[in-house]
């Protein structure tokens, strides 16, 4: 016999924040929520009167039950990997990440590669080159950028991918030096074409899966019950599929993917590849496969401010020369909307600077249909105009305001010059004209844990360093709390077209739901802890 859990005492939370708890009550049965309500209504004593299952009982004691949280953007593969690599973030300079390459290179003498993330531009002034690495060891070294559109290679990298005698592809960057060699450093589409498929050869599936595993963990301790992947390939899908069939056929987390499209060859590359995403998505759908999905297409229309590879409407202010043009060209990006529209797959498309969101959006207003739910990631930098036009066209505005602490932004002020940030993460004015807010993490670019990122949503402060007391960043794009935690469960399941089973605390939903050990206030989130993540009813993480 089925048995019904029943949890009393908690704020249970369903678009606001309520302060009552002691006559509030959610019961669970066979993985759904059954009740929700109050102990002293009529429909709860018909509830007991008529309940003929076992019953057990928790006390919340006051803590906050929030929906189990959807990262609304995120790479699946790539964040278990990470968990195990050198994480550089923090590094001030070149000798602080030299220190922590070495130390983990003399710990571990049986590692055949040494595999690197967090690096940013700034830490360096902008340099990456293999010389500044070559003499920590003979082992290849591969450094992720924080923003995964570069890698910083050593020469051992260069030599074993072959990088020397190779051509650009087309929306990549190879720094080569005086002499026409590769200098170190691979941008945009070379990391896509050219390191990832070499790493995914060369690491053995059990390595995968057990990256993937541990990214489940990471989430489940985190409070997320689901995610979208934003990147998804033959590399990643294939190691999801194994871990399923390893697992039993199913898994402990909700995934849903948009299959990347890259620049290609020409035209004729790039529609074959939304075939590949047609076909795919025929196999595994809402019907077919509803905690593993192929929603859609994902295109990667320009780089990042950083970088000063996001195109731009204007040039950079403190580097004019730099191209402002985006990977993808309205050219490139029509065709491969129009079919993937025609096809009925949701299009998600990265664009961070103001001249990417103008052709996203173009795009899609072109080409897009009803109630397709096209999303743009990122929205970095977007004109008053264009942020209206979000809602105007039921556009979703997938957002990452883990992207916008203050700590990670020391650079924009001389990259963008104080007016064009001013317009830095628009994020309310989306809401105010009408847009679905969706938010996520882009883990492993950032830290994926949800409170974390609710905290910058809803402060503008810096969760990476809040000892340094910086000032917020366009505090008047802030969110409340009620709507970002909204953003981030129902508004994340809403981009999925998930929202009739989950996002929200409602009976007749998936029991995926979070324990939060928090005040309620946006202030105190820092110290807010996951006591415990319910997934269809199973507690699959307690503090």
């Amino acid at each position: 016999m089925a048995e019904t859990i029943i949890f009393s005492n908690g704020r249970f939370f369903n678009d606001t924040i309520t302060p009552s708890t002691s006559d509030s009550v959610m019961a669970v049965k066979d993985g759904k929520i059954v009740f929700i309500g109050t102990s002293t209504s009529s429909t709860w004593k018909t509830f007991l009167a008529t309940e003929s299952s076992s019953i057990k009982s928790q006390d919340l004691k006051g803590q906050y039950v929030l929906p189990g949280f959807i990262d609304g953007h995120m790479h699946f593969l790539m964040l278990g990997q990470s968990l195990h690599k050198v994480d550089l973030t923090g590094c001030e300079n070149l000798a602080e990440i030299r220190s922590r390459i070495s130390k983990y290179a003399a710990e571990n003498p049986g590692v055949k590669r040494v595999l690197c993330m967090g690096w940013m531009h700034s830490m360096t002034d902008g340099e990456a080159k293999a010389g500044m690495l070559d003499d920590l060891g003979s082992r290849p070294i591969y450094i992720d950028s924080k923003d995964l559109h570069s890698v910083w290679c050593n020469s051992a990298a260069l030599e074993e991918m072959g990088i020397h005698d190779m051509e650009v592809p087309a929306g990549g960057i190879i720094e080569r030096d005086a002499s026409g060699r590769a200098s170190g450093l691979l941008s945009e589409a070379c990391v896509l074409l050219i390191v990832w498929p070499y790493l995914a050869k060369v690491l053995p599936m059990e390595e995968k899966m057990a990256a993937l595993r541990a990214a489940i963990k990471a989430y489940h301790q985190a409070g997320c019950t689901g995610f979208i992947d934003m990147a998804m390939d033959e590399n990643a899908w294939e190691a999801i599929l194994a871990l399923r069939e390893a697992e039993g056929g199913k898994l402990s987390i909700r995934i849903a993917a948009h299959w990347c499209i890259l620049p290609g060859s020409g035209e004729s590359d790039r529609l074959l590849q939304v075939d590949r995403a047609i076909e795919l998505q025929q196999q595994f759908n809402s019907t077919t496969s509803p905690d593993l999905r192929i929603l859609g297409i994902k295109v990667i229309c320009d780089g990042v401010v950083d970088a000063c590879t996001a195109a731009l409407a204007k040039p950079y202010t403190s580097n004019p020369s730099a191209s402002t043009d985006p990977i993808w060209t309205a050219e490139m990006l029509s065709p491969v909307v129009k079919k993937a529209s025609e096809a009925n797959l949701q299009c998600a498309l990265h664009a961070i600077g103001d001249a990417a969101v103008h052709n996203a959006i173009n795009a899609l207003e072109e080409h897009g249909k009803p109630n397709q739910r096209h999303r743009i990631e990122h929205l970095e930098l977007t004109s008053p105009a264009d942020a209206a036009r979000l809602g105007t066209l039921n556009i979703t505005a997938s957002i990452q305001p883990v992207h916008s602490d203050p700590a990670i932004l020391r650079a924009w002020p001389k990259l963008l010059g104080p007016e064009r940030l001013k317009r830095a993460f628009a994020y309310k004015e989306f809401a105010d004209h009408g847009a679905v807010l969706a938010i996520g993490s882009d883990s492993p670019t950032a830290p994926h844990a949800p409170l974390q990122n609710l905290y910058v949503a809803m402060t503008r402060k810096s969760a990476r360093q809040p000892e340094k007391s910086d000032n917020p960043v366009n505090e008047e794009f802030r969110l409340g709390v009620g709507q970002a935690i909204s953003a981030a469960t129902k508004g994340a399941a809403f981009s999925c077209f998930d929202e009739g089973r989950v996002g929200t605390l409602d009976v007749g939903m998936e029991a995926d739901f979070v324990i939060v050990d928090w005040s309620g206030e946006a202030g105190e989130l820092l110290g807010a802890r996951v006591r415990a993540t319910w997934f269809k009813g199973e507690k699959v993480y307690e503090l």
